[in-house]
């Protein structure tokens, strides 16, 4: 009898969890249904990518989500970037709305069919033909500038390997996550960028070349302080604060210093840590097997009839 309840507590807690998450980021629970069309498509179709790519194996991690908060936190510091943030974009008024595309988008270029791969590049590069304008320093900007397009590939891509370089469940090697930056390059290109780091050399030369360009200003100190503590539900808050905090305690120390986020040495290394990889893993579990990763490994792996 004890078992049986600690089974069915157990489920009770997936399922809660598993729902919580899913209505934030689009895949379904409270939230809108998560639509596994792009996912599908023709038989034997790789998509951009495919099965035996890093790609899939760091795109399938948990820890996903502590990278992709690390890679919102960093694009602030780049003024044009953050000049098109604050001008066009509804991150306050629609915080979520804007994180279940962004997480259609990551999904759908890394898992989706060739065809559905190359619409949502299609899709997301004609909106961003409206996106320009003027930032503070005067500078014009847009978002289809092919050196602000490396920015945000390259502070994605990064991210995403950190994070899970260091929290999550998939061991990456030096040179996986060099395979993932060239892999991932694809997709840079695909969306405009030019000069795309390939590796995990290139990208530190990058970010090398581009740090005195980098400014914590107001606009990013505010855009930060909205990500530490955006309207989360009360149930989620717990979890989300560790997400936060692992995704600061990941970024460089200049960065932290030009957004005024100060290093805790104790908290970070006894507590953030342990804690992100432990919720990295919890997460993982809550979520089991993702549908999205299911549909495309199906669509790649079976071959047509006749």
């Amino acid at each position: 009898m004890l078992a049986l309840m600690a089974t069915v507590g157990l489920d009770w807690i997936r399922t809660r969890v598993a729902d919580s998450v899913r209505s934030l980021i689009g895949g379904g629970g409270d939230g809108p249904t998560l639509d596994l069309e792009p996912f599908r498509g023709p038989l034997g179709d790789p998509g951009l990518f495919g099965p035996d790519s890093v790609a899939w194996r760091v795109g399938a991690d948990a820890a996903m989500l502590i990278g992709g908060v690390r890679a919102l936190l960093l694009q602030t510091v780049h003024p044009l970037a953050m000049a098109g943030v604050g001008d066009h974009s509804n991150y306050r008024s629609d915080p979520w709305g804007r994180l279940q595309r962004t997480a259609m988008y990551v999904s759908t270029t890394t898992f989706g069919s060739t065809a559905a791969a190359h619409d949502m590049v299609e899709m997301v590069t004609s909106v961003h033909q409206s996106v320009r304008g003027t930032a503070d320093d005067g500078r014009p900007y847009s978002a289809l500038d092919p050196e602000l397009l490396r920015w945000v590939h390259v502070t994605e891509v990064d991210s995403f390997a950190v994070a899970v370089g260091a929290f999550g469940a998939a061991e990456l090697s030096a040179a996986d996550i060099d395979r993932y930056h060239f892999e991932m390059s694809h997709l840079g290109r695909l969306m405009g960028a030019t000069d795309v780091p390939e590796s995990a050399a290139a990208v530190t030369n990058y970010y090398d070349g581009i740090s005195h360009e980098l400014l914590g200003s107001t606009r990013a100190r505010e855009a930060v302080r909205f990500l530490i503590w955006p309207p989360v539900p009360a149930r989620l808050r717990p979890a989300y604060l560790g997400i936060v905090g692992a995704a600061v305690s990941l970024l460089p120390d200049e960065i932290r210093e030009e957004l005024w986020l100060p290093k805790l040495p104790f908290a970070e290394d006894l507590l953030i840590g342990p804690g992100a990889a432990a919720l990295s893993r919890f997460l993982g579990w809550a979520l089991g097997e993702s549908p999205i990763v299911a549909a495309a490994h199906l669509r790649a792996t079976s071959e047509k009839n006749g």
